[in-house]
Formats: C-alpha cells, structure tokens, sequence
C-alpha cells in the first residue's frame, strides 16, 4: 500500500500526534490546516528531519472545491494517498436554548460534511488501486452524549454512522474504513476547562488520568499497518475504560 498519508486537522494536539506516529512509520505526509500555518509548518520541519516528506497544505474542507484541490495538490507533490484521517474537528459548545444556527452549521459543516468530502475525493484512487485505509477520528461524546454538546455529539454520532457504511461500499475494492472514538484526552482544550471540572472528568475515567494524544496515534498506526488489514466497519473506543 501506498505510504502517503494525508491527515486532516494536522496541527492540532491529535493531529500531530498522528502525524509523528505516521512518519515513524515510514509514511511521508499532506498536512492539512485551515489557519493555523506556522504549527503545520512548524511539524512539517520536524517531520522533515526524521527523514520523511512532509507537505502543510492549507485548505477549508467544508469547500468541497477546497478538499477536491487539497487532494490532487497532496498526489502531485508526495504520490498516491494510500491512508486518509479525518481528524479536523471543531467545538461550539452552548446548551441547545443558546444554540444557535451557525453554532449547529460550523461544527456539523466541519466535524461531518468536511469527512464526508474527503471521503469522497480519495475513494475513487483507492478503488481503482485496490487498496487504501480510511481512518476518521469520532469521539466519546459521539457515543455516550455530552451536556451542552448537543452539536458535537450529532457530528461525531454521525461519523460512526458514515464509517459503517462507507466500509460497506468500499470493502470490494480492498478498502477499510474505521474510526477511532477518543475519550477525554490530555489537550489544550481539555485543559483550558476549570480545574473542578477536570477532576469530574477523571473521577469517570477507570484508568484514572486523562489519555495522551500519542494513544490515538497508535490506534491510528494499528488501523494502517497489517494488524488493520482484515479490521473494517469499527469503532475503536479509546478512553481509559469509560464503558467498564
């Protein structure tokens, strides 16, 4: 299979952890981002020095003309992409009396519409190579719900729906398609949230800490590599033991 991997979101905490779990892999890299530039730039140098290809490459995947250039821009310059993750994601977090309609349309447009569109531009390179792995990164709340989420939770809910029925049109062409449902993870935006809040959060994790970004990494190493080959149409809970 194809050792190009484009991963979306790429500057953000779990994308690079993704991305630098890749490159040890051997992968070379299309690093997608829509504003932040000197991060991916920045993991691109770092990437780089490791001894793989690795390209920032700016786009809004809520533009399906975006994404369908992101695409080609990412095969002309490393090669055919043979992994996709779908990490770009966003929060609007408010209670559903203070939702607003823009709050529901950027989350939903990012978090779901954006993977669909992705999906959508490498699945016919993929089919017509006979192989390729798709990995979209869903989430906790997708699965168990969350207050004050209602946005969030629908986007993500909706990328495990998208994930088990896209590996049923793309299995015949040799394609995976999975997804990784992180729980509450050792981020920025997990620790920019009230120190009390944080301590309710552990207090439901049987593992008793919140879980570092380069677990999702291996997840996503796991669904790439051979492990992942005959492993389609699922979920990957990665959350300390939420669900015991």
């Amino acid at each position: 299979m194809s050792k190009v991997a484009l991963v979306t979101g790429a500057s953000g905490a779990l994308g690079r952890a993704i991305s630098e779990r890749l490159a040890a892999s051997g992968y070379d890299l299309a690093l997608h981002y829509r504003r932040s530039a000197d991060a991916a730039e920045s993991l691109a140098r770092d990437l780089q020095a490791h001894g793989v290809r690795a390209l920032p490459i700016q786009a809004d995947i809520c533009k399906a003309a975006d994404v369908e250039r992101m695409v080609r821009q990412a095969e002309d310059a490393l090669g055919p992409i043979g992994l996709a993750v779908n990490n770009a994601g966003l929060v609007r977090d408010r209670a559903i009396a203070k939702l607003t309609d823009d709050d529901w349309n950027i989350v939903l447009d990012t978090n779901l519409r954006g993977t669909f569109l992705v999906c959508r531009a490498v699945a016919p390179g993929m089919r017509e190579r006979k192989e390729g792995r798709i990995v979209c990164i869903s989430s906790i709340v997708g699965a168990m719900g969350n207050f004050g989420q209602v946005n969030y939770a629908a986007s993500k809910a909706g990328l495990i729906g998208l994930t088990k029925s896209l590996a049923k049109e793309l299995a015949r062409d040799r394609v995976t398609v999975n997804a990784i449902c992180p729980g509450f993870m050792d981020t920025p935006m997990v620790r920019g949230v009230p120190e009390a809040v944080q301590q309710k959060l552990i207090a439901q994790i049987p593992l008793g800490r919140f879980g570092e970004p380069s677990a999702v990494g291996e997840a996503v190493a796991y669904l790439a590599g051979p492990g992942g080959s005959w492993i389609t149409g699922q979920i990957l809970h990665v959350n300390g033991g939420m669900y015991m």
